[in-house]
């Protein structure tokens, strides 16, 4: 195992200097989110807009002289960028905004041009909840695996950035991708279905400083640089959306081409207001919604038999309604999908012919149709 630490790195990459201002580009704060894991090295350099071409020779050099370092292995960087921009306010004062550009990337779509589709992917859905702590990221997985049961070439790409659990679930905590000659990335598998997540790239317990450029600046180059296609050509790609629907998520949505979205809820009126937040976003994007899941929806006791509504019941159901869209189903808390998901053998693997694994591919049998 590689044993090259971070200062290590930021040692080396002072000795590189801004073209212009004549420091070095470590003392100037441009070098943003350095990570290394196993000889893998990742970071962001943080730009001005006009700087792009002079810049991009510049993090060509930061990635020949991080990989003469003994133990880095692979260099994984990307530029970004906040446009400054003076706007007039209403009252006749400057008000200061700030436009997120990301160079080497997709980018926001101009006006009249829809986002670009992932290379080696057929259909891409996203599974989005508003909220955390509902079972989203156990859900996207076992929903992957029971698209890959029907059939399906299916892939997971885990876009929270700030709290990843797709390598757990998958079963590949320590695990990490390889270059291929192209400059691609390869993608992780396990399950018969592959992966891609920032976990795959970062320390184990290492917590994600970044901004809003650099998160998003980190997902387009994984959806870039990543040979989704590796192995064979993917038919279906679920994409576990971080929680919330705030700037990140948003963006995410307008810059990943996606077939539509899955909204998971518990059936608590909490949680539910936070689903039905999840269900604008997608309304104000023109991003199809196939329907709601209503997790953690009841509970029988393993012992006695007798069921429990802790969360409520239905209250996914009653907003589909409202919503006028489709319930999907509901899955049970069950501490086996929560024991098997720890494992990293998820329930749809770990017990096929449960009743649990036969709702998540009835679910799954549900969105093959949407298709």
């Amino acid at each position: 195992m590689s044993d090259v630490k971070r200062e290590q790195l930021l040692e080396a990459l002072k000795t590189i200097n801004h073209p212009t201002l004549h420091k070095n580009i470590v003392d100037l704060g441009i070098i943003q989110g350095l990570v290394v894991k196993n000889g893998d090295v990742g970071f962001a350099l943080n730009i001005a807009p006009e700087e792009v071409k002079v810049m991009e020779k510049l993090r060509h050099s930061c990635d020949r002289l991080l990989l003469q370092i003994s133990g880095v292995e692979k260099v994984t960087s990307v530029l970004t960028a906040e446009r400054n921009a003076q706007t007039q306010g209403s009252s006749g004062e400057k008000v200061k905004t700030f436009e997120k550009k990301q160079f080497g990337g997709h980018g926001t779509p101009p006006p009249n041009e829809g986002p670009d589709g992932i290379a080696g992917v057929k259909h891409v859905i996203a599974v989005a909840s508003g909220k955390g702590g509902v079972g989203k990221s156990t859900t996207s997985i076992n929903l992957a695996l029971a698209f890959s049961k029907l059939g399906l070439k299916a892939g997971i790409f885990d876009l929270d950035i700030y709290g990843p659990s797709i390598p757990r679930l998958m079963g590949l905590p320590d695990a990490r991708p390889e270059s291929l000659e192209d400059g691609k990335i390869t993608p992780l598998k396990n399950h018969d279905i592959v992966s891609m997540s920032i976990g795959y790239l970062m320390e184990k317990d290492a917590a994600t400083i970044w901004r809003g450029p650099m998160v998003m600046g980190a997902i387009q180059q994984m959806v870039r640089d990543v040979k989704w296609d590796l192995f064979s050509p993917i038919d279906i790609l679920v994409l576990d959306l971080p929680p919330g629907t705030g700037d990140a998520q948003l963006t995410m949505v307008q810059n990943i081409k996606l077939d539509g979205a899955v909204i998971v809820s518990t059936p608590q009126d909490l949680a539910l207001i936070d689903a039905r937040k999840a269900i604008t976003m997608f309304d104000k994007t023109n991003t199809k919604v196939f329907g709601i899941i209503e997790n953690m929806s009841y509970f029988i006791c393993p012992h006695c038999g007798e069921r429990s509504d802790i969360f409520s019941h239905g209250g996914a159901q009653e907003t589909a309604k409202e919503k006028n869209m489709d319930f999907l189903g509901n899955i049970p808390l069950d501490i086996e999908i929560r024991k098997s998901s720890d494992d990293g053998n998820p329930i749809v693997i770990a017990q096929e012919d449960s009743p649990h694994t036969k709702a998540y591919i009835e679910i799954a049998d549900k969105i093959m149709d949407k298709l």
